[in-house]
This record gives C-alpha cells, structure tokens and sequence, in this order.
C-alpha cells in the first residue's frame, strides 16, 4: 500500500465499522492514513494498514479526550487535525469543546446546544412538523408520568430513549438500542427497568410502523460550513443486524433515489443552518404511503461507506470544505449499489422480496458490491482471521434472531 503526505491528518474517534469506513474513504481519495482513538484494541480500525490505531477506555472522558487530542495536535503542529467522531458521545465531545482545542484542529460540527437539541427526539419531530416530514405516532413520556398515562397503539409498540447518549451511560443487564414490548404489562417493566438504572430524561413510545426490515430507508447529507446541503444519498434497507445490542444496525442496503423525500430534508437542514453530516433513519407506511422518519444522527452513520461505494467519498467532503476551502456542488447518489456486512448466503436466505435478491446477484455479478471491512491491501492475517470469524457469525445470529 501506498501513502501520500497531506496538510492534514485524519482523527477519528470510536472503534467499530464506522470508524474503519471513514478511514478507507481517506486512503482510497487521498492516501492518507487515519489515527484512530478507541476504547479497546478490537474491532475493523485494530491492526489495520491504513490506521495507527490507540486504545484507552477514557477516550470518551471529557479530560482525557481534551488532554489526548491537544497533545497529538502539539505533536503535530505543522498539519491541520481533522477531528472526525463515529459515535453519538464522540461527536457531542467534539462539539462541546471544539473552542477549547488548539487552533490547528478542525471539529466540523455545529455548536454544542443545537446538537443537544436535535439529539432529543421530541425537537426533532416539532422540526418535522414545521417542514412537512412524516415521523410515527408517538408518545414522549416523562418520568413524572408515572405508569398511570395513556397509551392507544396497538401492541407490540416501540419504545426507546429520547436521549441516545445519556441512555448508554446507565448500563443495566437487559439493555437494548429499541424495545418492542407486546403488552402494557411488558411497556411498564421496561420502563422501571431503564430508569432503575439511572437514566433520567424522556422516554419515546412510538406506534410500530408494520413491516420488515425491506420497509426501512437511510438517508445521507452532507451540509457545508455555510449550512448549504451539498449530497444527499438515500438507501433501502433490505436487511438489519438483530442480536440484542445490534438490532437496527444495518446489514444490507442498495442506494436507490427519491427527489422528493430528499427535497424535504434538504429544507430541513438549510432552515436550521446544519453543517456537517446528517444521518436519518426512516421506514415506508404501507399503510398510508409515507416514508416515516425516526430521528436524525448529527454524524455520517455507521453504514456511512455505502454512500462511498456509491460514488460520493464521505473523506472528500471534510477535506475540500474545510482543509481546501472549495465550493462543492450539489450532488444526488442515483446508480443502484450494493453495501452489506454480513455473507452473500444470510442477504439471499433473509431478504423476503424476490424481486430484491434477483437485484443483489445481479449487482453482486456486476461488481457493483462492498463489504467495507474486506479491502484489499489491508488483509494482514490476524486481522483478516478476525474479520472472518465476526462474518461467518452471522449466519448464527440471523438462524436465532431474525424471525
């Protein structure tokens, strides 16, 4: 592999595929390599040729983030830092103390209080209201509620946290991304759970959009640093990951357009002056026609690479935006690609429509495909084997998970 001196230096903070997608967009654009601070010495970022890769469990500590990211920015003083979080508690630590950082570091986000706002599902959906986007009947439920409060969906219903990183702080066995209680008796059980544990901010219950995971969509933007939206790339999510902690993680994704649910979003955004990427999750209403949204992440996503494969490198627009100063063009992703992490054979056996797996093979034989964590030139045998193993896992974890 080769590699190429810049003005700057890739940081990206986290340790899983998100953090490994960004990455490879760096080296296939611009042959850089990419310094990695995670948590722990595992995942696609560990042992890679196109990462330097750091591992400290108080990464995400606001002391140690600071005291790490000015030292490496001392360190090298003489390129420009481009700090890049692939998580929700990363990316608010970025923004939180961007002014704090030395001047040669660059955290492409915007300001702290209006992240915190977006993160919170209820802003979000008083956003939707105003730009005509749909989202899911729903309920924001307050601790001072109580379990005396009413509740008319039907059952099974969703239930998650209002705020996403608060919630992850307060670990307890039973903890998972989403809920889907089938009785009111299983809502107020998983309710008691989650604030026994210590989470203390809104809860958000949620009529269940009908469908499987082929129902569901993913949406990309990139907004510049005049908070004009410069990409958009839509997915359809033909499959999802199922195990308990990774349910709604996607698996399989094909780029398809839709001008005119991008419109919405696009106005969205500008109204509010993002800038940066944005990442929504939404599912097709069979029942009416909408495409509902579920809440926005103020980052490129985890399955951020599919909009690479699709033609428009994520790394790309860090760099010309702020290292290069260039004005980009508007751009839509509108060729058919496929994106998946797990093997060909769960996709084929899993994905229900058969019109969708007839165009997986065929995009599969045009080369049109990417699993991002199998590059080639960054296959090193110890890295390689522990990718495999984590791949062929799958299989397992859909026999059991995926009904």
């Amino acid at each position: 592999m080769e590699f190429k001196e810049r003005t700057f230096l890739p940081v990206l903070l986290g340790g899983d595929i998100n953090t490994y997608s960004v990455a490879r967009a760096f080296y296939e654009q611009y042959q850089v390599k990419s310094y990695v601070f995670g948590k722990y010495q595992t995942g696609p970022s560990f042992n890679s040729q196109i990462t330097v890769y750091e591992g400290n469990p108080k990464i995400d500590t606001d002391d140690y983030f600071l005291e790490r990211i000015s030292r490496f920015a001392g360190e090298h003083s003489d390129k420009k830092i481009l700090l890049i979080g692939c998580g929700d508690s990363y990316v608010a630590l970025a923004s939180r103390h961007k002014k704090e950082l030395p001047d040669n570091v660059i955290a492409p986000y915007i300001d702290f209080d209006l992240m915190d706002s977006l993160q919170q599902k209820e802003r979000f959906y008083q956003l939707c209201e105003k730009h005509g986007v749909d989202y899911p009947k729903t309920i924001v439920y307050k601790k001072e509620m109580g379990l005396d409060f009413a509740c008319d969906f039907p059952y099974p219903v969703i239930l998650k946290p209002s705020n996403s990183i608060a919630y992850w702080e307060h670990p307890f066995p039973t903890q998972n991304k989403i809920y889907k209680p089938g009785s009111r008796k299983e809502l107020e059980e998983i309710i008691t759970q989650i604030y026994d544990a210590g989470y203390d901010d809104d809860l958000i219950i949620q009529d269940m959009i009908p469908g499987n995971d082929e129902y569901m969509r993913v949406l990309t933007s990139y907004s510049d640093q005049n908070g004009k939206v410069k990409m958009m790339c839509l997915g359809h999510v033909l499959l999802e990951e199922h195990t308990p902690h990774g349910l709604g993680n996607h698996a399989v994704i094909i780029t398809e357009p839709n001008r005119e649910l991008m419109g919405r979003v696009k106005n969205l955004l500008e109204d509010l002056h993002y800038v940066g990427f944005s990442n929504f999750d939404i599912k097709y209403d069979r029942r009416d026609g909408t495409y509902r949204f579920f809440e926005i992440n103020t980052r490129q996503g985890r399955s951020n690479y599919y909009v690479t494969g699709s033609g428009f490198n994520v790394a790309k627009y860090f760099v010309e935006d702020y290292i290069y100063n260039r004005e980009l063009p508007y751009e839509e992703a509108t060729e058919e690609h496929l994106w998946m992490t797990v093997p060909k054979g769960v996709a084929y056996k899993h994905v229900k429509d058969p019109a969708m797996v007839a165009k997986m093979k065929k995009l599969v034989k045009e080369g049109k495909m990417v699993n991002p964590v199998f590059m080639r030139g960054d296959l090193k045998p110890m890295r390689f084997l522990r990718m495999l193993k984590t791949h062929w896992k799958q299989y397992g974890y859909f026999n059991k998970y995926y009904q």
